[in-house]
């Protein structure tokens, strides 16, 4: 009678174990999806940022076009979004189906983008002299031309300064000593720094003349670098804070990938 009681006890034990593993597991298998979820969202909105920038109508894409790492950005971006899309579809189908292929696939493709992101920001750090002030006032004095809109850097520039109403990287005074000022050595600031001009005909014309020769009544003062940062500030915050989000979830999807794909018989 006592083995048949202990051995009772033991049994009823083992199923409470099994209930719990088993609500444990499915426990996780939701967990999993949702997290998951949230992958397929965020690489959806990269997708959706990189796609933006490139068609962007109001001249983005000229903006960035201004620094080669900027420009690589963005289709690493799209790479970046597209790969996160396909893992979050991968992974939300692997835990709700259970398959140990879909989860070892998806954990091991998860774990080379978390590697690339991780490879990418210190690649940023590295490179983030390439983003100072000093750096582009040099590329500007040496490259910018004024008025040859065939040159792509000096297009590039062109667009930005009046997109921005904007002169120069830090003021108008960037453009002493440059290249422009030997190649129109007249000018003190190029066309694009001026302000627009409200009134037609003649008014218009003086303007111009004024701001060519360098009167600060009719060319825009402020610098680029500080134009396009006030403007992006907001978006690079979000950034920032979307690209932590993503790396924290990353963790939390292959742990419980891991985990799942342990429990699954």
């Amino acid at each position: 009678i006592l083995v048949a009681l202990s051995l009772q006890g033991q049994g009823e034990a083992s199923a409470r174990g099994t209930t719990m593993e088993g609500d444990c597991l499915s426990c996780i298998k939701y967990l999993m999806f949702v997290f998951n979820f949230l992958i397929f969202l965020g690489g959806s909105f990269l997708l959706g940022v990189g796609v933006w920038v490139l068609v962007d109508p109001t001249g983005f894409r000229e903006i960035i076009a201004a620094n080669p790492l900027l420009f690589t950005g963005v289709y690493v971006i799209l790479g970046m979004g597209g790969m996160l899309f396909l893992l979050g579809f991968l992974g939300c189908c692997g835990a709700i189906r259970e398959n140990k292929c879909l989860l070892l696939f998806f954990f091991m493709l998860i774990l080379l983008i978390f590697l690339a992101e991780l490879a990418a920001a210190i690649l940023a750090f590295i490179f983030r002299e390439h983003l100072t002030r000093e750096y582009f006032t040099k590329e500007l004095k040496r490259h910018y031309q004024g008025y040859n809109n065939t040159d792509v850097f000096t297009s590039t520039w062109n667009a930005i300064m009046t997109t921005f109403d904007c002169c120069g990287v830090n003021s108008p005074e960037d453009f002493r000593d440059s290249l422009f000022r030997r190649i129109n050595p007249v000018h003190a600031v190029p066309e694009a720094c001026c302000q627009r001009a409200s009134q037609a005909g003649d008014l218009a014309s003086i303007s111009q003349e004024q701001c060519l020769t360098g009167n600060m009544m009719f060319r825009n003062n402020k610098g680029c670098y500080s134009a396009v940062v006030d403007y992006f500030e907001l978006y690079i915050y979000v950034a920032g804070a979307l690209a932590i989000v993503v790396l924290t979830i990353e963790l939390f999807a292959m742990v419980f990938a891991m985990c799942l794909f342990r429990g699954i018989q």
